[in-house]
């Protein structure tokens, strides 16, 4: 009965350990989500978290001063004297109410009380100007108006899905065939390319984006597809091939055998057995490749450029937010439209995640 108490114990602590990691890694993602439907003014003035019941000051009335009032001197208000400081900051008056300059050149202060408040002023404005593009106002030189509608995600969308596809499935592809090699092949020099594979975990790929740039403009590769999918397979291919490896190495044995003595040829067995065995490996790898590609900006900065016709998700996001930082609320709608793509992987592929992940831990 103890042991049964101290295990029921250890195990609620865990649970309550974890719920309180995931509450916090929560947070920011809410906060996200709800200031993605709040208008561009509410998200400059309030914090996100105002769309929920809480205390604040709420506007009772509103004072008018005289236009000849003069702000350098003490400011009578309801019999109290105020600077302009104050009145800038918002001040609290001896009966427990705000004072705060409504229009300073008007001369017009409110009057605030505190009180329960719920700011439940939400619109899709900000997914409609992400995804479709925002709209511009340009002067013309007759000193008219003309509307302009700008560059949304939908051309950034494409491109990054043209990007990321053959990027995850080539390395994927590649790395199971030399998986299957290194574990169960046997050819020349085959653990010294092994331990130099392993190595190339270790080298940072930014140090590489140089030398390749410029053999990418030697050969004519640089600003093309063909030579972004050939960059994400090479980088990519260092840790897909380890785990992969994991996994393959750990297959029974006496399968390979049997394969061997009923005539099977190695292609055989790899795409009878291999490919089979290891969906949950391919599918676990796939995410991680998925993932990093999809959220890639530097190598896509480096090999395919920033024209619009090329650009990918993460620097059509990056643009949007304007030369001056202006636009910098439409990054909260732009965040979950390019998270879409890689939740719908991750949930399609979450059955085959965990058995990748624990599939070449345990022998036998």
């Amino acid at each position: 009965m103890k042991r049964t108490r101290k295990k029921t114990m250890s195990k609620t602590i865990v649970n309550v350990i974890l719920a309180f990691i995931c509450f916090i890694w929560l947070i920011p993602t809410v906060g996200l989500l709800v200031s993605s439907f709040r208008p561009a003014v509410d998200i400059l003035q309030t914090g996100w978290w105002t769309v929920f019941p809480h205390r604040d000051y709420v506007t009772q009335s509103t004072i008018t001063l005289p236009k000849e009032t003069d702000l350098r001197q003490p400011i009578e208000v309801n019999g109290e004297l105020f600077n302009d400081d104050q009145l800038r900051s918002g001040v609290t008056a001896q009966d427990g109410s705000r004072l705060i300059w409504e229009n300073r050149r008007a001369r017009t202060i409110q009057v605030q009380q505190p009180d329960w408040k719920v700011n439940t002023n939400f619109t899709l404005e900000n997914y409609n100007g992400v995804l479709t593009g925002k709209n511009f106002e340009i002067m013309q030189a007759d000193g008219t108006l003309r509307s302009q509608k700008g560059e949304g995600l939908s051309k950034a969308f494409l491109n990054t899905m043209v990007v990321t596809i053959p990027s995850t499935i080539i390395p994927i592809l590649i790395a199971t065939f030399a998986a299957y090699a290194f574990a169960w092949l046997r050819f020349p020099l085959r653990r010294s390319m092994f331990v130099a594979v392993i190595m190339m975990l270790v080298v940072p790929l930014q140090v590489a984006l140089i030398p390749i740039l410029k053999d990418y403009t030697a050969l004519g590769l640089n600003g093309s597809y063909l030579g972004i999918w050939i960059a994400h397979t090479g980088f990519g291919l260092p840790l897909t091939i380890y785990f992969m490896y994991t996994f393959i190495s750990q297959l029974p044995k006496d399968l390979f055998e049997s394969a061997f003595m009923d005539g099977a040829s190695n292609f055989t067995i790899f795409t009878r057995l291999i490919l089979p065995l290891s969906v949950p490996a391919i599918a676990s790898i796939g995410i991680f490749q998925f993932l990093w590609v999809w959220n890639d900006y530097l190598v896509s900065l480096v090999f395919i450029g920033s024209q619009p016709d090329v650009q990918v998700m993460s620097m059509r996001i990056a643009a949007m937010v304007g030369s001056k930082g202006s636009d910098w609320h439409l990054l909260t709608a732009a965040a979950f439209v390019s998270m879409l793509m890689p939740l719908t992987v991750f949930f399609a592929l979450q059955k085959y995640f965990v058995r990748g992940l624990l599939g070449g831990s345990v022998k036998g």
